[in-house]
Parts: C-alpha cells; sequence; structure tokens
C-alpha cells in the first residue's frame, strides 16, 4: 500500500510541474528529478520473489494380491475320505503337483481339492503354503466310507500246529491280507477272543496248553469301524 501511495504522489508532482510554467530548464530539471525520485523509490522497495507452489508427489498405492492356500509333498502321499488311516484312499498326492487347501480337521488333517474329489492329507507328510491360516475347520464324518474289509484267505499250508505229548502245542498260522482298509486283525480260537493285531499282519504264533484228542479251530478277522470280516482254518487235533 505504501508503494501506490508513493508512486501516486511522483505522478502527482510530474503533473504538477507539467502545469506550472516554467523555463526549459527548469522543465527539464523537474522532469530529471521526478524520475530519479521514481527510480529511487522503485529500486528501495522490497522485491517479493515469485512462489512456485510445489505438487506433493503421488504415491504409489500398493495392491495386495491373495495367494491361495496349498499344500506340497516331498513324496507320494495318500489322500483318504477322511482325516485318518481307516478311511478309503482315493486318490494321491505327489511330489511338484501342489493341492489346493480348503479345510482342516485338528489336530493334523487338510482337506484338499483334487482331480478325483475333495479328500483328506495327513498334515505330517505336507507342507503349507499361501493364506492358509484362515481356511475354515471341517467336522469329517466319523466312521470309515468304504464298508467291511475284505476277510482273510488261508492257502493250503496256511497253518500248521505241533503237539509236545506234554498238554503244549504249537500253533501257526499265516494268511493272506486281502484287505486295503482294516483297522487291524482279531484272532479267535474256539470262538473265543484270543489277541488283535495291527493291519497288514499275515502271521500269528502261539504256544499253549491243550490237551490232545480235542478239537482246535482258529478264525482269523479283519475289522474296522464300519464292521468285520472273518477267514477260519480247518479244526485241528493233536493225538
Amino acid at each position: 500500500m505504501k508503494k501506490i501511495n508513493l508512486f501516486l504522489l511522483l505522478i502527482g508532482m510530474l503533473l504538477t510541474a507539467c502545469t506550472m510554467p516554467a523555463s526549459a530548464n527548469d522543465s527539464t530539471v523537474i522532469s530529471t528529478a521526478a524520475a530519479l525520485t521514481v527510480e529511487a523509490a522503485l529500486s528501495s522497495a522490497p522485491s517479493t520473489p515469485l512462489v512456485t507452489p510445489t505438487q506433493k508427489p503421488t504415491q504409489p498405492t500398493a495392491t495386495l494380491t491373495a495367494v491361495p492356500p496349498m499344500i506340497s509333498v516331498g513324496d507320494v502321499v495318500n489322500c483318504r475320505k477322511g482325516p485318518g488311516k481307516d478311511y478309503d484312499r482315493i486318490a494321491q498326492v505327489v511330489p511338484n503337483e501342489p493341492v489346493k487347501i480348503i479345510g482342516y480337521s485338528p489336530p493334523n488333517y487338510w482337506l484338499v481339492s483334487t482331480a478325483n474329489g475333495e479328500c483328506w492329507v495327513s498334515a505330517e507328510f505336507a507342507t503349507p503354503s499361501g493364506n492358509f491360516g484362515k481356511v475354515p475347520r471341517v467336522t469329517a464324518l466319523p466312521t470309515t466310507v468304504g464298508g467291511v474289509p475284505e476277510p482273510p484267505s488261508f492257502s493250503k499250508n496256511g497253518w500248521g500246529w505241533f503237539c509236545y505229548g506234554t498238554g503244549l502245542t504249537d500253533v501257526e498260522l499265516n494268511w493272506n491280507d486281502n484287505a486295503d482298509n482294516e483297522k487291524g486283525y482279531r484272532i479267535y480260537r474256539n470262538n473265543e477272543f484270543a489277541v488283535e493285531l495291527p493291519a497288514n499282519s499275515t502271521y500269528f504264533k502261539e504256544n499253549i496248553l491243550y490237551p490232545g484228542g480235542q478239537g482246535l479251530q482258529y478264525k482269523v478277522e479283519a475289522f474296522n469301524e464300519t464292521g468285520s470280516a472273518a477267514g477260519t482254518t480247518d479244526v485241528l487235533f493233536c493225538d
């Protein structure tokens, strides 16, 4: 504002000088003085630098890509209809071919999607990757899906015995394991339970006190949660 008032004052002085009668020398002196005064006023006024607004750089927006939950295996692993060895195998997961996780069953089974359908893989043999922390918990069927296991069968020489003549008798049984979904085998002696053996068993031997001249019969039964099926030997005799 001060600059404007000073400038108007100078302009007024110039106009006044122009209207006043004076000699040629006086007019020159006045014009020169006025010009010098204007130049001095302009040179003494502080200059205001031009301010160029700066634009804030745009920050790049990060895009999060959802990584699907997967499992991979180091060796061929069975994939079953339920979370346990008692369930039938319906597929196999092989190395270098990860499969997608769609659920889990505590404490250590993944439900995955394969070309043969949905099935369960033991976490003991699988390595998870991706966003597997939020996969849903799934309740599996309580029993095996596949029916009663196939009963064992005996070959011609599938059993043997030896009588010591003192009442002690050695008995040996050998059978064919025809099932792939058994939980184990139970041995019955004359229809009385004798012992339980693990899955894939094919041999049993015992030494018992049994008098001669009496029949002795053994039954080998394959079982799982669904049921059981048995194979029976012939009747054995000690003289």
